[in-house]
């Protein structure tokens, strides 16, 4: 049984706060705010690196959830530095009904249509598949991994994914992100911290649950790359959200590991105005950790099944392995697949891969 989250404002947890945040914005940035350039460092995985990240901006007034269960409030991990997963713990999700905005077209199996939803006030795009029948059907929000915002179009990276499930009776809405094609602007520090687009992933799970052909019982999320890293940040923000969780490829589950792998050597300039503004991780570990889905994995309530290839120079299988065993040593149903010659792209094996997923989710949520 699924459960969700008692809501403490934030108000009342500043003296928690042990390792103070210069940016007085607990998420790192502003409703439709901006930064400069100098600002915005990269830390996530392509050949320009991975800017995915993102942080969401506080609500002027705490919004009631609609589920009749909560998550006791000596259960949430303190706030130790702002912006953090702790802090976004303590807010309610927001996520409202889907609305229809264009009909993409349909086949023998599903219908498909570009949408908007609401996550912390703001509208963020997606694609949504209805699958033929009467229903009610399992849903999946579906994470993608980074593209370039400048070029990024509705529903873009993770087609395949898309078409299966949807061929499989899932309802599919793959949430585009904030800042990302018809959705409200991001600001470079909510791209940089990522934690937006944890709210909005987490936001469309609760979007697509309200649809009434949907059954709001049965529940999982699907990640990859970057996505991967939201989806572990939904899993340690949220507990009970979903049912089940899938990782393809995922980003490091500590935020230190993606900013050297992706942000110092890629974007010299951006890492050094993000450690100008927050500090190094030598200086201020507590804010990194704060940022780090790793922390707080044993939060994690639901199974995992986390696919990666052993070639993958992009996202290191080291970091999956790491998570993994993170995962079990906490006491998480948690199971590594390891796909031996595979890269980042995951091509040759994809198959195999979303065959396995299909089985994985049926079993979780029958």
């Amino acid at each position: 049984m699924r459960r969700t989250l008692l809501v403490v404002p934030l108000v009342l947890l500043a003296g928690c706060t042990s390792d103070p945040d210069p940016d007085p914005d607990p998420d790192g940035g502003t409703a439709g705010g901006s930064t400069s350039a100098s600002a915005e460092a990269t830390s996530t995985p392509s050949a320009s690196s991975e800017a995915e990240s993102s942080a969401s901006a506080e609500p002027t007034e705490a919004e009631p959830t609609d589920d009749p269960t909560e998550e006791p409030a000596d259960t949430l991990p303190p706030v130790r530095a702002r912006p953090s997963l702790a802090g976004i713990m303590r807010r309610p999700l927001d996520g409202g009904r889907i609305v229809r905005t264009g009909y993409i077209g349909e086949n023998d199996a599903y219908t498909r249509r570009t949408v908007t939803y609401t996550s912390d006030g703001r509208t963020v795009s997606g694609v949504l598949y209805r699958p033929k029948g009467a229903g009610p059907f399992p849903g999946i929000v579906l994470a993608h991994g980074y593209i370039d915002p400048a070029v990024y179009t509705t529903g873009q990276g993770l087609a395949r994914e898309q078409d299966w499930l949807a061929r499989q009776g899932y309802a599919v809405l793959h949430t585009d992100y904030r800042g990302h094609a018809a959705s409200d602007p991001a600001s470079a520090r909510e791209r940089e911290l990522r934690l937006g687009y944890v709210r909005d992933a987490a936001n469309a799970v609760r979007a697509l649950a309200r649809e009434p052909w949907v059954d709001g019982d049965r529940m999982a999320m699907l990640g990859r790359s970057t996505g991967g890293g939201v989806a572990l940040g939904v899993a340690v923000a949220y507990p009970g959200l979903v049912d089940a969780h899938v990782v393809y490829a995922s980003v490091s589950s500590d935020f230190v590991d993606n900013l050297r792998q992706f942000t110092e050597p890629n974007r010299p300039d951006g890492a050094a105005a993000f450690y100008d503004r927050y500090g190094t991780p030598e200086e201020r570990p507590v804010f990194y950790e704060g940022l780090s889905p790793r922390t707080y994995i044993d939060r994690v309530t639901e199974p995992v099944l986390i696919h990666h290839g052993t070639s993958d120079d992009v996202c290191p299988i080291r970091w999956s392995r790491t998570t993994h065993r993170l995962l079990q040593r906490a006491g998480a149903d948690s199971r590594l697949v390891e796909y031996d010659g595979e890269e980042h792209a995951f091509v040759p094996q994809w198959q195999d891969s979303i065959e396995r997923t299909v089985r994985f989710l049926d079993r979780r949520l029958s």
